[in-house]
């Protein structure tokens, strides 16, 4: 359907060969591989999920968005992450032709769909906290690190900046904590300690599972409970309209799981390639 409607477009020849195969590949659709369930795929590869809202949907720009997208990861690697994680990202100087920069820090926030998803990272360096905003699909990141692969118990970690600094020091020279293939990612349970006000948010009135029990004073309080809005997580209309159905969202994994499973096993061959080391002769 979707090259029929593009045959009075003008497009690369890559990019019409790619359609057509997607094509061909919908109308033929495979199982999620069995490896990976759909939960996990939506987890890994959650920026490949369009926006829910109806007013930001358009199946061509989306499908062509995932071309792109495949297309850059086949560049740079791009691994397995989570709100929590500590990272490395290396990325070009704009101000100086040839430098790099490379940022340590802490993932406090995901966010986006496409090529228009974003991550921050946080670190306390010279006893200053410091946040940079990345775009994962940004053609001057040049490489992205795990140091150390878990979740955190909060979907953002937003509260770190009125947290002690204690909680968002990380070593720049930190070393790779490698976590065994196939096992599940940890879930640190740590709770974090507030400063004391002003925040820069009401964190009283967010239901946060990773900040140790603070004190509210009782005005504080009363204002809490007056716009809390317990009742909205039994809204099934809402929450429907928040996420893309379960049909649809197998058809985009089953769409791209042939490139991502390939991109995989190329990523795994360079990493046991790098970690091989020829023995040589001595004397």
């Amino acid at each position: 359907m979707i090259v029929s409607t593009l045959k009075n477009v003008k497009l690369p020849n890559l990019y019409v060969r790619m359609l057509q195969r997607f094509a061909s590949q919908a109308n033929n659709p495979s199982p999620v591989d069995a490896n990976k369930s759909l939960s996990e795929f939506r987890k890994v590869y959650v920026e490949f999920l369009p926006d829910p809202t109806v007013e930001f949907r358009n199946p061509i720009r989306e499908k062509l968005e995932r071309l792109d997208m495949l297309a850059r990861r086949a560049h740079i690697d791009i691994p397995e992450f989570y709100v929590g994680s500590i990272l490395a990202v290396t990325s070009s100087d704009p101000h100086s032709l040839g430098k790099t920069n490379r940022f340590v820090g802490i993932c406090i926030k995901r966010e986006g769909c496409g090529l228009r998803a974003k991550f921050i990272l946080r670190n306390v360096i010279d006893h200053q906290g410091v946040e940079v905003l990345y775009e994962m699909y940004d053609p001057a990141l040049q490489k992205i690190e795990v140091l150390r692969l878990e979740k955190r118990l909060d979907d953002e970690l937003m509260y770190l900046r009125d947290a002690l600094p204690e909680y968002s020091t990380f070593d720049i020279n930190m070393e790779v904590e490698i976590l065994p293939e196939g096992s599940p990612v940890p879930v640190n349970p740590l709770k974090v300690v507030l400063k004391p006000k002003p925040w820069l948010e009401r964190w009283e009135r967010q239901n946060l599972k990773g900040v140790e029990e603070f004190e509210v004073s009782p005005r504080d309080r009363e204002r809490a409970e007056k716009v809390a809005t317990p009742w909205l997580k039994y809204d099934l209309m809402k929450n429907y309209m928040k996420t893309i159905p379960e049909e649809e969202q197998s058809e985009i994994f089953n769409e791209i799981q042939a490139q991502l499973q390939q991109l995989e096993l190329t990523r795994k061959k360079m990493k046991r390639k790098r970690s091989f080391v020829k023995p040589f002769k001595l004397g």
